[in-house]
């Protein structure tokens, strides 16, 4: 029997992170044949990141599958500029890459029943690797953790700049709308992701997605029933072979493989979910660099006090350092942010947390609607437990996600699609209490359209991973092309 073993390589930033490692789950799990080992680099961009990689080292991990740390090069990254830490962190680790593959691969030369190198799978952005699959003549394939349609966008916004000659920076607050492949309806050009609107950011965006095309295939977590027109659009046979294999989330937990700190946390929100009455609660959770300023917490605070609806509000604290990407962190005491009785007035209604174990809360019954960053895993845990999400993109594609929830596939309802953060400056526009109630009202409503439409997608993706599924089927075929790299 042949033995294929396959090396996965996320940017080291947690949505990234966790999604190829349930990648390599989903491989080892689907075929015997399969060994799967996930090369993570560092430094990290999150605390977060961090926390998690280190739990994977600790955790039982399936047959067949290890991950691996790589050294923290923090001494050589930190003084590269913000805009250019991962391109350097790429030509660092490479060495460190190359070594530990061929050790991997002299074992199973001297060994007839270790499984031969098949290829490796990159992270839409860490493809910058690509040398390092080509020194040991194996094919690579690209994961992306965000939509097939932004897939789309990437080659449409290539083809708009290399081939008409487009300023792609001067769609920024444009009144423009583009036909952008892979979605159904035009896209206000101001809802294009944030790198193509900065020149040192969009070449290397660009330079991403004319490497795209260089792949063996691309993989996507998606599922095709969720973005059939986005497939469809990708498969048109210019492009490499597309294999949606989704939807892929991160595992409900029981809290067992926490910190201790985070145990006594995780115990908490889930007993105060358990008190709860069954689709009562509006989650409101922003991931892992999801911050506001006091004003707009205040105005977040007044809506959840008016709006009639329990909530439970995973609070966090933006970086002090202005100028400098640092990710959020807990406040140490709530009350030196929220507006004066806040708290004691909404005790019987409300909590207010800091970190958050945000799949196990959209699985939990409670849970009936949740406020959302719109990062492509949170999306799919949305629609993985049938909860429907009122959008507040805050960077990144999130802007792009939030329209094709909200106005191509009408799974999700809008509180504002266009905010944005910036974060060297602080030039966040401010949603009113009013806007943030009317959307909550919305997305609460028992028997909403939405609500109807979110529950429907979630039984379809959940089939579409069993025998016989369109996922199903697709990583079947992928798998296949992987085994017959080998001799």
């Amino acid at each position: 029997m042949k033995k294929a073993g396959v090396v996965l390589i996320p940017v080291p930033a947690m949505g990234h992170v966790v999604a190829l490692v349930e990648v390599a789950k989903l491989l080892v799990q689907r075929d015997a044949r399969l060994s799967a080992t996930v090369i993570i680099m560092h430094p990290a961009l999150d605390p977060s990141t961090t926390k998690y990689t280190e739990s994977l080292a600790a955790s039982t991990l399936p047959d067949r599958m290890r991950v691996v740390n790589l050294p923290n090069l923090e001494s050589k990254t930190e003084d590269t500029k913000d805009r250019n830490w991962l391109t350097s962190m790429i030509e660092s680790q490479k060495p460190h890459v190359e070594e530990y593959v061929s050790k991997m691969r002299t074992r199973s030369q001297l060994s007839p029943d270790s499984p031969q190198l098949a290829g490796f799978i990159f992270d839409t952005f860490a493809t910058g690797m690509k040398d390092v699959a080509n020194g040991f003549g194996v094919p690579w394939y690209v994961f992306s953790a965000s939509g097939a349609a932004f897939i789309c966008s990437m080659f449409y916004l290539q083809a708009l700049h290399d081939d008409e000659g487009v300023n792609l920076t001067e769609f920024k607050n444009s009144d423009a709308l583009l036909e952008v492949p892979g979605l159904a309806n035009p896209l206000p050009a101001k809802l294009l992701p944030s790198m193509v609107f900065r020149e040192d950011m969009l070449t290397i965006f660009l330079e991403h997605a004319r490497t795209l095309k260089e792949t063996r295939s691309i993989l996507v977590n998606t599922f095709l029933e969720f973005e059939s027109y986005a497939v469809h659009s990708l498969s048109n046979g210019k492009n490499p072979p597309v294999y949606p294999v989704g939807p892929m989330v991160k595992h409900v937990g029981d809290g067992r493989n926490l910190r201790p700190d985070e145990s006594n946390k995780y115990k908490d929100i889930m007993e105060w979910l358990d008190d709860q009455p069954p689709l009562s609660v509006m989650f409101l959770c922003f991931g892992s660099w999801g911050s506001f300023c006091g004003k707009q917490v205040k105005e977040i605070a007044c809506a959840l006090e008016h709006c009639g609806h329990r909530f439970l509000w995973s609070l966090r604290k933006p970086s002090s350092q202005k100028g400098k990407i640092e990710s959020p962190s807990d406040y140490l005491n709530f009350q030196e942010i929220l507006p004066e009785g806040f708290l004691d007035r909404t005790l019987k209604i409300g909590k207010v947390i800091g970190w958050a174990p945000q799949v196990d809360i959209l699985a939990h019954p409670a849970v009936g609607g949740f406020a959302s960053h719109c990062g492509w895993n949170s999306i799919l845990e949305s629609v993985r437990f049938g909860v429907p999400v009122a959008t507040w993109p805050l960077y990144a594609e999130q802007q792009f996600n939030a329209f094709q929830m909200v106005i191509d596939l009408g799974l999700a309802v809008e509180i504002k699609m266009d905010y944005r953060r910036d974060f060297l400056g602080d030039n966040e526009i401010i949603v009113s209490c009013e806007d943030i109630v009317k959307a909550i009202k919305h997305v609460m409503e028992e028997d909403s359209e939405v609500r109807k439409k979110v529950k429907e997608m979630s039984r379809i993706g959940e089939k579409s991973l069993k025998d016989g599924g369109s996922s199903f089927s697709s990583l079947g075929r992928l798998i296949e092309d992987m085994i017959d790299n080998i001799s």
